[in-house]
């Protein structure tokens, strides 16, 4: 697996994979995501790493290619701008699958069932969103996510961060109250003592979310090895080793499911 800092390409050009899948660098699949968002995609050890990158590891493993990795804006996912331009194939990044993107990308099979939770501070006393409202507190959120949507959606106008770091940074110095971001995050960040100690889950939000993987639009060759690699680690027992390596122990309701 690859990492590429900044987006384009310095490859050996457009090619195809096993099953002629068109791919935009011959012998690679290169995917765009916004770093970092763990458990998802993150850097470690100076390599990008995640629940979502070995899942695509097993796409390209299928295809006979080596996975590359593009950090581009999270904003361009929406729009399937850099799928659009040929500089990635496919986008992963922990991104909800809604009918308002759909209409500039097609999705995988859903492979991640999502939430969302408010974190907030201990001293804050709110338990939900509409307490947040209610008291006048500094709401944040990821820009362009549906953390940030939902937040709006309940009347809230959350204060915009570029990355998910950058919303744990936010309320841990007091720039905010509390954070609306998804919930697997949520719980990355709480196996660390001090923001165990210093913040707490206040609501559970339930938003019947689904991640899924992009591709551009009409490029049905990839999306079906897509589905193709997720069903078959569904069916062989991969799937869930990586959701209890990356996520955590896998829920009842989703062991088996495809």
């Amino acid at each position: 697996m690859l990492f590429t800092a900044g987006c384009g390409s310095d490859g050996a050009g457009p090619g195809e994979a096993k099953g002629g899948v068109p791919v935009v660098e011959q012998g690679k699949l290169t995917t765009c995501t916004h770093l970092p968002y763990p458990p998802f995609q993150f850097e470690r050890d100076g390599r990008v790493v995640g629940f979502d990158v070995a899942l695509v590891d097993l796409v390209a493993e299928d295809l006979g290619v080596e996975q590359k990795i593009l950090d581009t804006p999270f904003e361009n996912f929406k729009t399937g701008a850099f799928l659009n331009s040929g500089e990635c194939d496919l986008a992963a990044a922990g991104m909800t699958i809604t009918e308002e993107r759909k209409k500039n990308v097609d999705f995988s099979l859903p492979y991640f069932d999502a939430t969302q939770a408010l974190l907030t501070s201990q001293e804050s006393g709110a338990d939900s969103l509409a307490d947040v409202k209610a008291r006048g507190l500094r709401l944040g959120a990821q820009a362009g996510t549906t953390g940030e949507d939902h937040a709006k959606g309940q009347g809230l106008d959350p204060v915009a961060f570029e990355s998910s770091d950058a919303v744990l940074n936010g309320l841990r110095t007091g720039q905010v109250d509390a954070v609306v971001i998804d919930y697997p995050v949520v719980q990355g960040w709480l196996k660390d003592p001090a923001t165990a100690a210093a913040f707490t889950i206040a609501e559970d939000i339930e938003t019947g979310e689904q991640y899924g993987f992009s591709v551009k639009k009409g490029n049905d060759a990839l999306r079906a090895a897509v589905d193709k690699a997720l069903r078959d680690a569904r069916a062989d027992g991969t799937y869930d080793k990586l959701y209890e390596e990356w996520i955590g122990p896998l829920p009842a309701s989703a062991k088996g499911a495809s």
